[in-house]
């Protein structure tokens, strides 16, 4: 039988926020705005591009009006640079192939617009991976809510078996499902490990394997460490 585990991308495969940050710096740019720290722009990634924008207009106090024309600006200079600074996580390839070397399927699934997922999965040769690729415009619904998720497993045609993100958004989609939820300690969270629900958590992709390996080999497998989940970050 073949077991399905999906990925979150920003965070959990590839640290993007370098080449996010300078999209949205070369908009601010252009709008004569100081830049804003790298740091500050990565705590406002998880929930896609336009919500990213709305973060940095309440930051500055920016009038909401501009957001429209803000996010176009800023998704035109990440379309045109996806990948000039982002890099994969160490020990993702050799995990990956681990994982499809021992029979599972697997795919994408991120608020990020597919397209630009898709444009960074190949810049990296990190595509030949997955078999599908859920982004923040596949469905009306985005993380946290399940519906993407769903979709991600549905088209693999596998048992689910693992959901793998960085972040408080990751852990409530997984949560929302009772699936398994793996926890990359080095992503983008802000919340404490110990405050996420979670199956395991792993802060080098060169320990996956071994822990998906170990997973109970059964459709349902409840998380074994569940608090409530907290409030995302606004």
């Amino acid at each position: 039988m073949r077991r399905a585990i999906v990925f979150d991308l920003d965070g959990t495969l590839v640290d993007s926020a370098p080449d996010i940050a300078a999209a949205a710096n070369r908009v601010l740019s252009e709008m004569d705005h100081a830049p804003l720290p790298v740091p500050l722009l990565t705590s406002f990634i998880g929930h896609g591009i336009p919500r990213l924008v709305g973060r940095v207009i309440e930051h500055l106090t920016l009038d909401p009006a501009q957001h429209k024309a803000m996010t176009t600006r800023m998704l035109a200079h990440y379309t045109e640079r996806p990948a000039d600074l982002t890099r994969p996580y160490p020990g993702v390839f050799a995990a990956l192939e681990a994982l499809r070397d021992t029979g599972h399927v697997m795919g994408v699934c991120t608020n990020k617009y597919r397209g630009l997922s898709v444009q960074v999965l190949d810049a990296l040769g990190l595509s030949a991976f997955f078999e599908v690729v859920i982004g923040g415009d596949c469905l009306p619904q985005k993380k946290p809510d399940p519906a993407p998720l769903r979709a991600a497993f549905a088209a693999l045609d596998a048992t689910p078996l693992l959901y793998v993100g960085d972040s408080e958004v990751d852990a409530e989609t997984a949560h929302a499902i009772d699936l398994p939820f793996g926890l990359h300690t080095g992503g983008y969270r802000s919340t404490p490990v110990e405050d996420l629900p979670h199956s395991f958590a792993f802060d080098h992709f060169s320990s996956l394997s071994g822990l998906v390996g170990a997973l109970p080999g059964r459709e349902h497998n409840p998380l074994t460490h569940r608090p409530a989940v907290p409030t995302r970050p606004g």
